[in-house]
């Protein structure tokens, strides 16, 4: 076990260790969220850095995907790694953003709503100030939607709306909607991408999970890892705590889908997928990271 306290009822719906085992036979590369999985509400799960120590003494590749839209790659690196985890195993709803807006806006005015640290990720790229948009908002190429914190301003927002009014393509990091940190139950910026889509009429672009974007360039980095120029989605399992944005997100490309129950989601969600359309369950459930990588043994 972790050492992270998980009740009796979300125990009671994960796989015994054997089945676990048999589930994740022939997976050669994970990938993990991070909130949930590897740290929650801001502080690393007990027995996570052991899990990722582990993967990395027994040569299993791994990425880390999350939709942390706040910091740097470099900054959760060392938040969540302590600095052995290089930077580039990290993908983030912010460099995945960047990336999107580099390859399909290069040159053009961006407005981004970001934290100073996750604007690092945009580096080269032409983003313009509030006042600068709200001037000549039908210039702007694109609007970005991330995580401002408590920087965030409603004239930001608004600038944005009108800039989407006046044509910009509409981009958002991710659209997850809470998530918990040190204060509790916190409302997500997908919050802020619901209300503009709502207000202009149009769905955004979501750079971020659940996005298959983010899936097959994770993907793609453990087949570079393993020397291999393509990788079956189905030898990589993708580990998560939320049931449709993680498993259910990566299992319709192709992934296995490993609800672990350290985080938000537990029989309650799963159940509801069970009742969805389509009645998907995750491939496997396991009490936390730790008992993944075991289980890989």
């Amino acid at each position: 076990m972790s050492g992270f306290p998980i009740s009796a009822e979300r125990l009671a719906i994960a796989d015994p260790p054997p089945v676990l085992r048999q589930r994740l036979a022939g997976v050669r590369g994970l990938v993990l969220d991070a909130d949930g999985v590897i740290v929650l509400r801001g502080e690393l799960l007990p027995g996570a850095p052991e899990a990722l120590e582990r993967l990395a003494s027994r040569a299993i590749p791994f990425r880390i995907v999350t939709n942390f839209s706040s910091a740097h790659r470099a900054t959760l690196a060392a938040r969540f790694g302590g600095g052995v985890i290089p930077p580039e195993r990290f993908i983030t709803a912010a460099s995945a953003a960047a990336a999107h807006t580099a390859a399909r806006y290069a040159g053009r005015p961006l407005f981004v709503i970001a934290t100073g640290d996750a604007l690092r990720e945009f580096e080269g790229q032409d983003l313009v100030a509030a006042h600068v948009a709200d001037r000549a908002p039908g210039e702007v190429a694109a609007v970005v939607v991330g995580d401002a914190g408590d920087d965030l301003r409603f004239g930001d927002l608004d600038v944005a709306f009108r800039c989407l009014r006046a044509g910009a393509a509409f981009v958002a990091m991710h659209r997850n909607l809470w998530w918990i940190t040190r204060r509790g139950e916190t409302l997500d910026s997908g919050a802020l991408v619901a209300g503009l889509e709502e207000a202009t009429g149009r769905r955004a672009t979501i750079a971020g999970k659940p996005s298959s974007v983010v899936f097959r360039q994770a993907t793609a980095g453990i087949a570079a890892d393993l020397g291999l120029r393509r990788l079956s989605p189905g030898d990589v399992a993708m580990v998560g705590d939320d049931v449709r944005a993680d498993i259910l997100a990566a299992m319709r490309v192709g992934l296995r889908g490993v609800l672990v129950l350290t985080g938000k989601h537990g029989p309650a969600e799963v159940a509801a997928a069970a009742r969805g359309r389509g009645g998907t369950l995750p491939d496997a459930i396991a009490p936390s990271l730790g008992e993944v990588v075991a289980a890989l043994d």
